[in-house]
């Protein structure tokens, strides 16, 4: 019922991705979110985000940011990361997914999308057919709308683990298959 909701994945940190195991895998690109994914809210890249792009560029990967904020916001996170990116995405919205991976030169089967919202990332990636790692919210103090889609979330979150636990699914390549 709420599958096309489930993230493949769902983990504590974006930090905590083994982005390693990803690349070797098949990975090339990757896409993510900024607020409460990679940072708080409204906040600048901080010293763990720019090692963290530092690294991925280092292994190969391509990668783009995809907000729903507005340009200045997203320029200032992107300033110190220097990744592609798309403002006013409108996710949960194919077509900028779609762009993500034009931006980057890869496919479905070689882009990841890591976010922490399961009704605009997570169902934007998964309606663009693009594998999904959601992470757990960073601040839990947030715009009014999300504390409301929070509650929803944690129903359908409930939902994916049992659903997990019953299926014993696995998603794509050994990092997949080794999640929760």
């Amino acid at each position: 019922m709420f599958q096309k909701f489930y993230p493949d994945i769902y983990v504590d940190s974006a930090y905590q991705i083994d982005f390693d195991s990803l690349y070797y895998d098949g990975y090339r690109g990757l896409i993510f979110d900024i607020d409460n994914t990679l940072v708080t809210h409204g906040a600048p890249a901080d010293d763990r985000a720019k090692e963290l792009f530092a690294h991925l560029k280092a292994l190969g990967f391509e990668c783009c940011l995809l907000s729903n904020n507005k340009e200045p916001r997203v320029k200032m996170f992107n300033d110190d990361v220097h990744v592609h990116y798309i403002c006013e995405a409108h996710k949960p919205s194919v077509g900028n997914y779609e762009k993500a991976m034009e931006l980057m030169r890869t496919d479905r089967d070689s882009t990841l999308f890591i976010g922490d919202q399961i009704f605009t990332d997570i169902y934007g990636a998964n309606r663009t057919g693009i594998p999904t790692i959601m992470v757990k919210y960073i601040y839990w103090r947030e715009e009014i709308q999300i504390v409301f889609k929070r509650r929803l979330e944690a129903i359908i979150l409930l939902c994916y683990r049992r659903y997990r636990k019953k299926h014993k699914t696995t998603a794509r390549g050994s990092f997949f298959g080794n999640a929760a």
